[in-house]
């Protein structure tokens, strides 16, 4: 079991420059992944993207290269792309014109326009550098998958604990599930007498009334049905394979077969467990928005 709330980093150090990988992961329904990456280096997302996807199948993943320059290394040495300021030149002419007026560059301007550039800039490509920036994500996406195992470890034994407590409602339900019927006959006999409505227990249709009458009130298989979830829940929970959707689906099943056993039961007893058990079912509801 694997939380969605993880983190992870790792970095790598050149003679040039200093490669840093960030990944941190919140929840989602679905999978999202959200890549920055510096200016220039926009094709790696395409290589990131289906690294990540193999790794990870649900909540939201944030992931940040980024590349700083080593402001020791002779390769940060700015140096004028001649050619490049030629042609903005003619057109900063042709501009200048059409404006009646001169259109000064400022150094500011070349920087943006990208005409003063570093030998480093120039010499490495987006493609030469992914061989460093790879194994630096793969470094990153194992702490961050690491810690989103501990993260689940911990989220299952919460789990667990609190899925004990539904079973001791189930139990202690079970227990009282057989009386409430006769209870239920025996109060409404009385109240039938008290409205000076005595009751023949022996005439054949109030038999079969209050034969009827159980029936209805009969949470045999809502208590059979909880079981069964339970079951499946624990196992879901020891599962190496993602388990929040059909966890969250098991909850929703959990909290049906409560739900009718409140209400079929009509029982002030039954009633105040089944209150307590939808409390903490609630609660693992909450931590199960959490799980992968």
């Amino acid at each position: 079991m694997n939380s969605m709330t993880g983190f992870g980093r790792a970095q790598i150090q050149t003679a040039a420059s200093s490669i840093k990988v960030e990944l941190s992961g919140v929840n989602r329904k679905q999978l999202e992944i959200a890549i920055n990456i510096p200016r220039g280096y926009a094709e790696w997302e395409q290589s990131i993207r289906p690294v990540i996807q193999n790794a990870v199948s649900r909540g939201r993943v944030s992931v940040s290269v980024t590349v700083d320059r080593n402001p020791d290394s002779s390769e940060n040495t700015m140096f004028l792309d001649e050619t490049r300021l030629a042609g903005c030149m003619k057109t900063l002419d042709r501009a200048s014109e059409v404006a009646g007026r001169d259109l000064p560059l400022t150094v500011s301007d070349l920087i943006r326009l990208e005409v003063m550039t570093t030998a480093q800039d120039a010499e490495e490509s987006a493609e030469e550098l992914w061989p460093l920036v790879e194994p630096t994500l793969r470094e990153a996406l194992d702490a961050f998958l690491s810690m989103r195992s501990v993260e689940g470890e911990n989220l299952k034994k919460d789990l667990l604990e609190k899925l004990s407590n539904l079973e001791n409602f189930r139990s202690q339900i079970a227990d009282l599930a057989p009386s409430v019927p006769s209870r239920l006959r025996d109060s409404m006999v009385k109240r039938l007498e008290e409205a000076g409505l005595p009751v023949d227990l022996g005439d054949d249709r109030i038999i079969r009334e209050l034969a009827v009458f159980a029936d209805k009130c009969d949470v045999t298989e809502e208590i059979t049905r909880l079981a069964s979830h339970f079951s499946q829940f624990k196992a879901l929970c020891d599962s190496s394979t993602p388990s929040g959707r059909p966890l969250d689906f098991l909850c929703q099943e959990i909290f049906r077969e409560f739900n009718t056993i409140g209400s079929k039961a009509n029982d002030a007893t039954l009633a105040h467990l089944v209150v307590a058990a939808k409390t903490d079912l609630e609660k693992i509801r909450e931590q199960v928005q959490n799980i992968e």
